[in-house]
């Protein structure tokens, strides 16, 4: 009965945490997910750690995992998608389609939709960073998975790098691109990551290149101080304008701003810490179901900032990134909160329908 059902978009951190509060508050949560694995973006782009605690992310989410896969009142569906919806609170038919393009109709009474979001492409930055040109430039993503190998190294090289320099906002705080919007977590993954590499090469110097920082609640102190006292990472106020290659190393061109001066440093090997933007599930959502989206685009809220979740689609809820930048304590929260908001409501429905 569709009363019964709530449908959940996404398999990725926010997704798995709705999924299992609905099945806990004993409705049946139908949960789609359109790659073949569950874990979302963490697992997708291999990150070895989570901010900011550096913990294991499989190890992490293991629980969660299990929660999931082990619920009798969650139905998975991995490698499907969601084509079509018609209908209204308490009585949605969706339309799923799974890999080999068989499709099948589900009614249910409400829908999380948590369809995380997509990594900014730094090409994009009209190559000043040379992303594409220079293989000693890489993203924080790029990164990770070099970490999850268990060593960072040149791609050029396959050596270890003895100057490492992390630029951070790119593709966040960019009214030229049209992302005037702090990705809120770079700050954080970038100090996480500069300690991670200071632990695999103490001998390395680390820098990481900022208009301003922007860490939040205890990773002030988890991370930001710990970077800096405890593993010599080098943080520079400033703007970096270009990176060029100069023999075989890097050159970084900009200006340090807390000095008021041109700048110009060598380094071995350049990350890019790149922001979030609506993913493409997100923006087929945003369709399929007619939720209307934020100036920034991803899925607007009703009623932001005393609530969260809710969309300006009745039975329609969000949660993680979907709605914007989030971290994964934010996506956490979101999909509980949306579990909550989505179950009441369809309890709601049935006692006025009884």
């Amino acid at each position: 009965m569709p009363l019964n059902t709530v449908l959940i978009v996404g398999g990725g951190p926010a997704g798995l945490e709705a999924a299992r509060g609905v099945a806990e508050l004993g409705k049946r949560a139908l949960l789609v997910e359109a790659r073949e694995e569950l874990g979302g973006t963490p697992f997708a782009s291999s990150y070895a750690t989570l901010t900011p605690d550096l913990r294991d992310t499989e190890e992490a989410m293991q629980d969660l995992l299990n929660d999931v896969r082990q619920n009798p009142l969650v139905d998975l569906r991995l490698g499907t998608r969601i084509v079509n919806s018609m209908g209204e609170q308490g009585n949605f038919e969706v339309t799923l389609r799974n890999a080999d393009g068989t499709q099948v109709v589900e009614k249910v009474g409400a829908v999380i939709v948590a369809t995380g979001f997509k990594h900014f492409d730094p090409g994009r930055e009209t190559q000043m960073y040379g992303y594409y040109e220079y293989d000693d430039v890489i993203t924080l993503v790029d990164a990770e998975k070099m970490m999850k190998q268990g060593k960072i190294v040149r791609p050029s090289t396959g050596e270890p790098p003895e100057k490492v320099a992390f630029i951070q906002c790119v593709g966040s705080r960019d009214r030229q691109i049209g992302n005037q919007y702090c990705s809120k977590v770079c700050c954080g993954i970038a100090s996480k990551q500069s300690i991670e590499i200071k632990r695999m090469l103490p001998k390395a110097k680390v820098f990481i290149f900022y208009i301003d920082m922007r860490m939040y609640g205890f990773w002030e102190d988890q991370i930001y101080w710990k970077a800096q006292e405890e593993y010599k990472v080098n943080y520079v106020r400033g703007i970096v304008t270009e990176v060029i290659k100069k023999g075989d190393k890097l050159l970084v061109k900009g200006e340090d701003t807390t000095m008021g001066r041109p700048m110009e440093v060598l380094m071995d090997m350049v990350i890019l810490s790149v922001g979030m933007e609506p993913s493409n599930g997100t923006i087929e959502m945003s369709k399929t179901f007619s939720i209307p989206l934020e100036e920034h685009g991803f899925l607007a809220t009703q009623n932001a900032p005393l609530d969260t979740v809710s969309t300006k689609v009745p039975g329609i809820f969000v949660a993680g990134a979907a709605a914007g930048p989030k971290d994964l304590e934010d996506s956490i929260s979101m999909g509980g909160a949306a579990a909550m908001k989505a179950v009441a409501l369809l309890n709601k429905l049935q006692r006025v329908t009884a």
